[in-house]
C-alpha cells in the first residue's frame, strides 16, 4: 500500500513509520523538518512540507491509498485546522480511509452517559485544552464522507511493545490507565488491514 503518515517526527508516528516499512509498504511522510527523519529506506518518501499549507497537502496526497495521522496538539490549534486541508484533498483524490490518534478524552464517559470523558468527573487531567482540539476534529471527521477511525489512548508513556492490551469502541477499557507508545503505534497501524472500527473511536489501555 502507499501510506501517507502525519506527525512522522512525533513519539507515535515515528513507530508507525517503523512498523509500516518493516512491513514493504510504500511510506510518504510530509514533515516540517526532514531532517529528524533518521530513517534510509528505499520505499521511504520525504517532503518538506507543513500540515496547514493546501499545497503540500495535496502534494503529499498524491498516489495516496491511506492516511494514518499522529498529529498531536503541541498545544497550537494544528489539528483542528489541518484537519478540513486534509479531508478536502482526500476526498478531490478518491481515498476514503484514514486513521488518525486521538486522545481517551474524546471518549463516552461511563459515568455521565451523554457526556466526553474530559468533560466528565472521569478524567483526571487538569487542562482540557487538548482534549478540545481532538474533539473538534473528532466532529469535523463526523461530517466527513470518509472511512475515519479514532485510536484513543490513555496515558502514554514511550514504554515496550507488549502486543497485549485491551480495545473497547467509543469507551476506554475498565480502569485502563495506561497504554505504551509502541503498542498504540502497533494497534494504530493494524487499522491498515480491517474495517472493525470504521467510523468509530477506539479506546485502548493495559
Amino acid at each position: 500500500m502507499n501510506i501517507l503518515i502525519l506527525g512522522a517526527t512525533g513519539r507515535v508516528g515515528r513507530q508507525i513509520v517503523t512498523y509500516a516499512l518493516h512491513d514493504r509498504h510504500n511510506v510518504t511522510v510530509l514533515v516540517r523538518t526532514p531532517e529528524k527523519i533518521q530513517l534510509n529506506n528505499e520505499n521511504l518518501t520525504i517532503i518538506r512540507g507543513n500540515v496547514l499549507n493546501n499545497d503540500d497537502i495535496v502534494r503529499a496526497m498524491n498516489g495516496i491509498d491511506i492516511v494514518i495521522s499522529a498529529l498531536n496538539t503541541d498545544g497550537t490549534t494544528t489539528l483542528s485546522e489541518s484537519m478540513p486541508l486534509i479531508i478536502e484533498a482526500m476526498e478531490n483524490e478518491g481515498i476514503k480511509r484514514i486513521i488518525t490518534i486521538g486522545t481517551a478524552g474524546i471518549l463516552q464517559s461511563r459515568t455521565t452517559p451523554n457526556s466526553l470523558r474530559y468533560q466528565s468527573s472521569e478524567s483526571k487531567r487538569k487542562t482540557t485544552r487538548a482534549a478540545k482540539e481532538h474533539h473538534k476534529v473528532y466532529d469535523i471527521l463526523k461530517q466527513s464522507t470518509l472511512e475515519w477511525t479514532i485510536v484513543c489512548p490513555t496515558y502514554l508513556p514511550d514504554g515496550e511493545r507488549i502486543g497485549k492490551y485491551r480495545i473497547e469502541r467509543s469507551f476506554l477499557p475498565e480502569d485502563g490507565v495506561e497504554i505504551s507508545v509502541p503498542d498504540t503505534a502497533e494497534f494504530t497501524f493494524s487499522q491498515i488491514k480491517t474495517s472493525d472500527y470504521i467510523k468509530s473511536r477506539v479506546g485502548i489501555a493495559y
